[in-house]
């Protein structure tokens, strides 16, 4: 068997794109694929009796969407929105939810080699949040699970109710 025939490497057709965005002083990787729209900071409509991760609603082209404070869904210290704050609009399923991030930083290639496993703390909330973590040089970036930042389906009826 010649060396034309050997199928292409496997490498080449790892690579996944993501979008690096800032949570006070540290990056986050979320996936492309779930991004529907990134939006600059709105206010948004207090929804009663919420936790205190669901910043509140917006409307969004005749669309009620929850935007989740991602600082204080990963349990970080988070600032106060402002003009430079920023909405990423990410989808999962029939799921859409507004992710409050204080910047859009860049969008990453990341290969199967820049991949590391998270590493085991004892915590679920980590493991839950955390579906991997990217290596760049001496800088370290979590990727978020979109799904587990998701409100459960008590918040979305809630959400249907109002």
């Amino acid at each position: 068997m010649n060396q034309m025939s050997k199928p292409p490497s496997l490498a080449s057709e790892s690579k996944q794109q993501l979008l690096a965005v800032l949570v006070g002083t540290q990056q986050f990787a979320l996936r492309i694929q779930s991004i529907k729209e990134i939006r600059g900071w709105i206010a948004t409509t207090h929804l009663a009796h919420a936790p205190d991760y669901i910043k509140g609603m917006i409307n969004l082209r005749g669309q009620v969407l929850l935007v989740i404070g991602l600082a204080d869904r990963l349990g970080l210290p988070a600032r106060a929105p402002d003009a430079a704050s920023v909405i990423v609009v990410v989808e999962h399923g029939e799921q859409a939810a507004g992710l409050l991030v204080d910047a859009v930083c860049d969008i990453l290639t990341v290969s199967d080699d820049m991949r590391r496993q998270t590493p085991k703390t004892g915590s679920a909330a980590s493991d839950e949040f955390v579906e991997g973590l990217i290596t760049t040089g001496e800088e370290i970036i979590s990727i978020i699970n979109i799904a587990s930042v998701m409100p459960d389906e008590a918040i979305q009826a809630a959400l249907t109710a109002a």
